[in-house]
């Protein structure tokens, strides 16, 4: 194409890992435009985008409690960004992970519940290990359609939201309804069921702790064992990878069952670290804002840390921001909303390259009559 007299050539470049300078760098770019997008949306509004900016930083950061509640809420969505680079690497594009939070909540409730004399070293385990199984057999049922009939996960997992979320609706207003029948909630769980605190005068607890660990292990199993390695190639080259004697169909269903096993443990520690009963709308939209958490963090279990806190962040902060300048809180989700979109921009054109083949029109000319 011609653009001010230079022709300028688009190419497509080969699907490779980027090095890590360059997605930082683009990571940067999408971060710094969020920031200047979101500047201008809160100026136009009337009010001052750096005492905006620092009464969020002070929300999420400016107390022992702020501190708290910033790595609580980064909890369930680090966890559910996790099973999610597990899934995308391997290919695969879940949209599940809220119905999988909602239901490793539904199953940890119901240990949590029925089995409450049970001694809290054994029942929290327990809770946590059942809640994420529940969240992996959940989201088994998109990976298996997609690898037998080749069915679209994305189709699967939105609509499987829906059936979790309408499901908990009805037990929480039926089988499971506290015993008063005051509200469409479950009995409290058994205290032995509550996850210990770790930070006295604060809500933070050992799930704090097992997010820290779940990093280190989804770090070491994508990159140092060779079921990571299979998954990593069944989702960069699917064709290559069968030629080489590797089951991508399996390792779909492992990823799908992975991904929802680890936001289902989200959904089980969401009940048994805060609110101790199951209720509609416990999940507080974690699983789709995890989606965001996982792109920003380039799949990357560090990067991915980073993004969590970010968002546990805005969330946090985004209520200071409120009380102070009565900025409504749905700009967070505007702030997420550019995040995907700009991340999502930066990751397209990262895998074009732009030359300049002829710097000025008529150069051949000159140089003819030369």
């Amino acid at each position: 194409m011609n653009i001010g007299g230079a022709q300028v050539q688009v190419t497509r470049k080969k699907r490779t890992e980027s090095p890590l300078f360059q997605k930082v760098l683009g990571l940067g770019l999408a971060l710094l435009l969020v920031i200047l997008v979101t500047g201008i949306i809160i100026a136009l509004s009337g009010k001052s985008p750096l005492v905006a900016g620092q009464c969020m930083i002070r929300g999420a950061f400016g107390t022992k409690n702020s501190v708290a509640e910033t790595l609580i809420k980064s909890v369930p969505l680090l966890l559910s960004a996790l099973g999610l680079t597990i899934c995308y690497r391997t290919g695969l594009t879940s949209v599940g992970s809220e119905g999988q939070i909602i239901i490793g909540g539904l199953m940890a409730t119901i240990v949590g519940v029925k089995l409450a004399a049970l001694p809290s070293i054994a029942l929290i385990p327990l809770g946590m290990i059942v809640g994420a199984i529940g969240g992996g057999l959940w989201a088994s049922i998109a990976g298996l359609l997609k690898a037998k009939l080749g069915v679209s996960e994305v189709i699967n997992t939105i609509m499987l939201n829906y059936v979790a979320t309408y499901l908990v609706g009805y037990l929480v207003d039926g089988p499971l309804q506290e015993a008063a029948g005051f509200y469409p909630q479950s009995d409290m769980l058994g205290q032995n069921a509550w996850l210990p605190t770790i930070l006295s005068g604060t809500r933070m607890h050992i799930g704090v702790i097992i997010a820290a660990v779940s990093v280190v292990l989804v770090w070491f199993l994508l990159w140092k064992l060779p079921l990571g390695y299979q998954m990593r190639a069944a989702g960069s080259n699917p064709i290559a990878a069968r030629t080489n004697g590797i089951n991508v169909a399996k390792n779909m269903v492992l990823a799908m069952f992975l991904s929802g096993a680890f936001a289902g443990l989200a959904g089980s520690i969401e009940i048994m670290g805060l609110h101790h009963r199951l209720m509609n709308g416990f999940s507080s939209s974690y699983g789709f804002d995890s989606m965001a958490v996982a792109l920003l963090g380039g799949l990357h279990p560090v990067g991915v840390t980073i993004a969590a806190l970010f968002f546990g962040a805005l969330r946090t902060g985004a209520n200071t921001m409120q009380r102070t300048l009565q900025v409504p809180v749905s700009l967070v989700n505007v702030i997420q909303g550019l995040v995907i979109l700009f991340v999502l921009t930066q990751a397209l054109l990262s895998r074009f390259t732009i030359r300049v083949i002829q710097r000025y029109a008529g150069k051949k000319e000159e140089d003819h009559h030369a």
